[in-house]
């Protein structure tokens, strides 16, 4: 984990109960924008295979959700630790319990796209190899 302590007494939940608020202040503070108010809970009920919850006691400290395409494809989007508990190991353990629930699922491919920044930790920690891709900007 790069040197970096473990989390000691954080909980680590796939499809946890949560709330939208809590989701949308972790989104803001992960990407750097106003808290919205967007609707979280009916976004992942519809559309993911699943979602991980890392929690503080009662505190929402880390979220990652797997979309997927119902059949062979899952995709890591999302991935947010709370500024407070990041290099303790969190976001390295939700990436690893969704990465285990997606094959268990079946899945035979979980994708992730990232800032470059990010890329020892998705490639090093996570495991994540590089693939050539195509992105369209829409």
């Amino acid at each position: 984990m790069g040197g970096y302590p473990l989390a000691v007494g954080i909980a680590y939940e796939w499809r946890s109960d949560f709330s939208n608020p809590e989701v949308n202040e972790l989104h803001a503070e992960g990407f750097g924008h106003r808290a919205l108010d967007d609707d979280w809970r009916s976004q992942v009920e519809r559309h993911s295979l699943g979602w991980v919850c890392a929690r503080d006691g009662a505190q929402l400290v880390g979220f990652v959700n797997v979309a997927w395409d119902g059949a062979a494809h899952a995709f890591l989007i999302d991935t947010l630790v709370a500024t407070r508990s990041r290099r303790q190991g969190i976001a390295t353990r939700m990436v690893a319990m969704a990465v285990e629930r997606a094959r268990e699922a079946g899945c035979e491919w979980l994708h992730v796209d990232f800032e470059e920044h990010l890329e020892r930790f998705y490639f090093d920690s996570c495991g994540f190899t590089p693939t050539p891709a195509g992105l369209v900007r829409l």
